[in-house]
């Protein structure tokens, strides 16, 4: 199998694609949940007449690209002053920055409260807490989740947690889940639907009906907890 990176302009809109060419009968364009677009195309197939069915399908394709794209984080910026609101794990809590001789970040009667060594470390420090309760939580979450998918035999994916500006979750066609390290600071029915909602997309990777009905027959309410997720960290 050949492989080519290729881009195509339709309207304003610049199309990137991976371009493979299999022993194949017909065309097909696949669009992943990292936004990602792949064109299978017979061998010999030529270039223009591919082009064509891309921009012939190009409003399908934009229209899941932004779907995918449709769930968003917007986290206003913080300052990491004494007596402003932190979340964690979907509840506010104020901060109390405490000079001391070690950097540690402790939960007490609605507060976050963060001991540094120096007031300017105090952003690195609780970043720090946040992506290490965040890899513990995100995989006990997914541990769980897993068990509702059990008759479609998926392999657990390997679980990566990043800083993402443009989504709370994607998976890659390999089967890895990245997970905004933002997601921490989301109620844990936020967490599980957007774990939920990768995870589907190991089955369907479109925003298809077929999608759907999967995502609802794992998670009844995953609207109420999508439309908190957007609420709570918007």
């Amino acid at each position: 199998m050949i492989e080519h990176i290729h881009t195509i302009q339709y309207g304003s809109v610049l199309i990137d694609y991976d371009l493979s060419f299999q022993e194949r009968k017909n065309l097909t364009i696949k669009v992943y949940p990292d936004c990602s677009v792949k064109i299978i195309a017979p061998y010999n197939t030529p270039l223009q007449k591919i082009e064509k069915q891309i921009k012939k399908k190009a409003p399908w394709i934009i229209k899941q690209q932004r779907e995918f794209l449709s769930y968003q984080p917007l986290t206003p910026p913080r300052l990491y002053v004494n007596g402003e609101t932190h979340l964690y794990l979907g509840r506010q809590y104020k901060l109390r920055i405490e000079m001391g001789n070690k950097n540690e970040v402790k939960l007490f009667r609605g507060r976050i409260i963060v001991f540094c060594k120096e007031q300017k470390s105090v952003k690195e420090i609780l970043n720090k807490w946040y992506s290490e309760k965040a890899f513990v939580h995100f995989e006990e979450v997914l541990n769980k989740t897993l068990l509702l998918f059990k008759k479609y035999n998926i392999i657990k994916p390997e679980l990566y947690i990043r800083s993402m500006e443009k989504r709370w979750g994607s998976c890659t066609p390999n089967g890895k889940i990245i997970l905004n390290s933002e997601l921490i600071k989301a109620p844990k029915g936020s967490i599980e639907y957007v774990i939920v909602h990768e995870l589907c997309h190991l089955i369907h990777y479109n925003h298809t009906k077929a999608f759907y009905d999967l995502q609802e027959s794992i998670m009844l309410d995953w609207k109420k907890w999508k439309e908190r997720l957007e609420r709570i960290l918007s």
